[in-house]
């Protein structure tokens, strides 16, 4: 009797809690007939954050919500070990319009084919195929997803974001606790075969073949006890060319800092050309618009024509502790033929409370520095949080953010902190 209370105990905090990375594998002789699931992810935050830059005049911020943002996901088993995904951001802070976001199979199985070799295959195997969110760095299964939030302890993402959907492939092996996974992309958010340069005059074609991403992982995932669990991982992004790279760009749905760091831009009242009126007038709205510099807050190294990065990853959780870390460098290009070299470090703690563990502190520290030769720009930021896991499905959240620019020609002394409140309903 003892031992079936701790069972279902344990079952309770990992329903509630447990970190899931890479998505378990199916199991072809459970498939019984088309399995549909309907689910989606909607938040609220509400935001009390001002900030400051010296000689510089920032928009005045308010205190108040944010506009909710909310996922449609559908999934559906439509046939042995073969599942499909489909991810719709019906309101983001980015893009008010719903939009997909992704939508890709995963093949854990090939029984059709009635192979015995395909099947012993897939008994370790697996493929993605698809417009996908790209399995770069295991950072990108703990953060927010525009209505999805509530795998974040947190409310914000990483100063440096690594996060790109794309159309591609991966392949996975999975032996024991350990696993591998290469794949190729697109490299691209939006697929385009021709573009246009306003300033040269001149269309170009876009061959993919030319222009691929290659994507490595390999990790090491183990629970040694039942209160222990390590996981160990080492990723690569490397695409060699590309007239748009986005890893760092193509997170459409927008920070979850609003407005931070926008610079006033009021109408210059000497203009008396209507048509520059106009202009000056929309960008002196924009500053006080949402979805006009999206990703406040953020920083790296943005569209790119070639970009080698590399993510170290280590998670752990012992019995109520929770710690993750990350180490990422990038180097490159930008599309404006800027190099550049950059490298983030960031960690957090996680300590959870309560019977079922549903209440949690937390902190984290990050740190993205540009190492150039002779740059010396930084930003700082550390988090302070709190949470309340009522359900699986529900999650509130507080947290106090605190983050400084230094040695930014932008943002001299710049600095932003306040505190956000989120809720999170994900089924």
């Amino acid at each position: 009797m003892k031992r079936l209370l701790i069972t279902i105990l344990t079952l309770t905090t990992l329903l509630v809690n447990a970190q899931q990375f890479e998505q378990p594998k199916l199991q072809a002789e459970d498939f019984k007939k088309l399995q549909v699931k309907v689910g989606g992810d909607l938040t609220l935050q509400y935001q009390a954050i001002s900030h400051t830059a010296k000689d510089i005049n920032l928009i005045p911020l308010g205190k108040g919500f944010n506009l909710p943002t909310a996922n449609l996901n559908l999934s559906a088993i439509i046939s042995p070990g073969i599942k499909v995904n489909l991810t719709t951001y019906l309101s983001s802070r980015h893009h008010e319009e719903s939009w997909v976001k992704d939508g890709y199979l995963l093949i854990d199985a090939l029984t059709f084919l009635n192979k015995p070799v395909i099947d012993d295959l897939f008994k370790n195997f697996r493929m993605k195929i698809g417009m996908m969110e790209i399995n770069y760095g295991d950072y990108h299964f703990r953060r927010s997803d525009n209505g999805n939030t509530i795998n974040n302890q947190f409310v914000g993402n990483y100063i440096m974001d690594a996060f790109t959907t794309s159309v591609g492939i991966e392949m996975y092996y999975f032996k024991n606790d350990m696993f591998a996974m290469f794949g190729l992309s697109n490299g691209a958010l939006k697929p385009e075969l021709a573009g246009y340069n306003s300033s040269t005059n001149e269309y170009t074609e876009y061959n993919t073949a030319e222009e691929l991403a290659y994507i490595f992982k390999i990790g090491f995932d183990r629970q040694f006890k039942e209160d222990l669990r390590i996981r160990i991982s080492a990723s690569a992004y490397i695409s060699p060319e590309h007239h748009k790279g986005s890893l760092y760009t193509a997170e459409r749905a927008g920070s979850r800092y609003y407005m931070v760091m926008n610079e006033e831009k009021p109408v210059d009242t000497n203009i008396t050309d209507e048509y520059l009126k106009d202009i000056a007038t929309d960008a002196a709205k924009n500053a006080v618009n949402a979805s006009y510099n999206a990703s406040s807050g953020r920083w790296g190294p943005g569209t790119t024509s070639e970009n080698k990065a590399y993510m170290l990853n280590l998670f752990t959780k012992y019995k109520m502790f929770e710690f993750f870390g990350t180490y990422e460098i990038t180097t490159g290009e930008t599309t404006r033929n800027a190099e550049f070299d950059m490298s983030q470090k960031a960690i957090e703690g996680i300590m959870r409370l309560g019977k079922n563990e549903q209440f949690y502190l937390g902190i984290r520290y990050d740190r993205v520095t540009n190492d150039l030769k002779d740059a010396k720009d930084s930003i700082n930021r550390l988090q302070i949080a709190g949470g309340w896991d009522l359900t699986k499905n529900l999650k509130a959240k507080i947290e106090y953010i605190t983050q400084k620019y230094k040695n930014f020609t932008k943002y001299p002394e710049g600095k932003f902190h306040g505190i956000m409140m989120e809720f999170a309903v994900s089924f």
